[in-house]
């Protein structure tokens, strides 16, 4: 078979590989119908996540079918399924608290991480019984697959970890796919203002879209952004800031805005060192969050994609075979010339 090969900063191919083989009898082996690139692949290239070895076939996101399935699984060839970020074991503390992300047993974000994962034509799963999710038939593999990794982050890391109330003021930092999920999931609070804060005219135009009423273009500095929100809140400040870049001046940026008694969710990957002013935080109530997700919203969001109350295929802007991965790469690491939010590559 054939899969995207992380050979270290920087380098990364799309070439032959040997096929995977169950090593557990929880394992299942699937075949990749659809996968996509994170913005985590693209911190993986940058050499942000140096426990990504050489030889590591990169992604965490899939929609497939089942080609072989351990005894252990629950799963049956044949059964449709949605691969996610997370594995978890179901057994651990963490797990049996859900918080899959921090598994002790094995699991964790470890697919395209730790062990081999889903940019690829089949892909080893471990945990299967745990961490695979059963397509409804209504769901578009598209619409399926944005629940892998963007839609449950945002929804968990931002909305839930930044106690998003109705009537509130949510700035969102970075409208990349993640910061467009946390717009999109934060609606379902009804919030009163959701602004949206970004460099680029094309990801402002698309949180527009997604549902930001009120847009700040971040070169105008982050003065723009303190006296928009002020505007909103007869000076008060935002209720719920969310970090959805991963860089220290993002990150700085979202303190500066929030109100006394507010909250700061991050959700953007950090590879460098940020600052935290407490000299002029100490005394504001802050509460800063930040995490990685656990996936267990993602059956509830299932249903509600299901169910037309969220419409996940939305994202996906553009398309391309597996065998092309290298232009998929290009185009959506060029997102601000090439308005990508999420890639998606098929079977050929």
């Amino acid at each position: 078979m054939h899969a995207q090969v992380f050979d270290g900063p920087g380098r990364a191919e799309w070439r032959e590989v040997p096929l995977p083989v169950p090593v557990d009898d929880r394992d299942a082996i699937v075949r990749v119908d659809a996968t996509t690139i994170c913005g985590t692949d693209l911190h993986i290239l940058a050499g942000d996540v140096p426990e990504v070895a050489a030889g590591r076939i990169l992604g965490h996101e899939a929609v497939g079918t089942i080609v072989e399935a351990g005894p252990a699984t629950g799963w049956s060839v044949g059964d449709r399924v949605l691969v996610s970020c997370i594995s978890g074991c179901g057994r651990c503390r963490f797990c049996r608290e859900g918080r899959y992300g921090q598994c002790l047993g094995g699991g964790g974000w470890i697919l395209g991480h730790l062990v081999d994962g889903t940019q690829a034509e089949f892909v080893r799963v471990p945990f299967a019984d745990t961490s695979l999710h059963a397509i409804p038939e209504e769901v578009s593999d598209e619409a399926a697959l944005m629940l892998s990794d963007i839609t449950p982050t945002a929804f968990e890391v931002g909305v839930l970890n930044g106690r998003v109330r109705p009537g509130d003021t949510v700035v969102v930092v970075g409208t990349g796919p993640i910061g467009l999920a946390a717009i999109m999931t934060a609606q379902l609070y009804s919030p009163a203002h959701v602004v949206a804060v970004d460099v680029a005219a094309s990801r402002l135009d698309a949180a527009k879209r997604f549902g930001a009423d009120v847009l700040v273009d971040a070169r105008r500095g982050p003065e723009a952004v303190a006296d928009t929100v002020a505007g909103l809140t007869d000076g008060l400040g935002a209720d719920v800031v969310f970090e959805a870049v991963g860089t220290p001046a993002t990150f700085e940026a979202c303190t500066r805005p929030v109100r006394p008694g507010g909250h700061v969710a991050n959700i953007g990957v950090h590879g460098a060192a940020a600052t935290l002013h407490l000299e002029s935080l100490w005394i504001k109530d802050i509460t800063i969050t930040t995490g990685l997700v656990d996936t267990f919203s993602t059956p509830r969001l299932m249903t509600m994609v299901a169910a037309g109350q969220l419409d996940t295929a939305r994202f996906v802007t553009h398309h391309f075979g597996l065998h092309e991965m290298a232009g998929a790469y290009d185009v959506f690491s060029r997102a601000g010339d090439t308005g990508a939010l999420k890639v998606v590559l098929t079977r050929d």
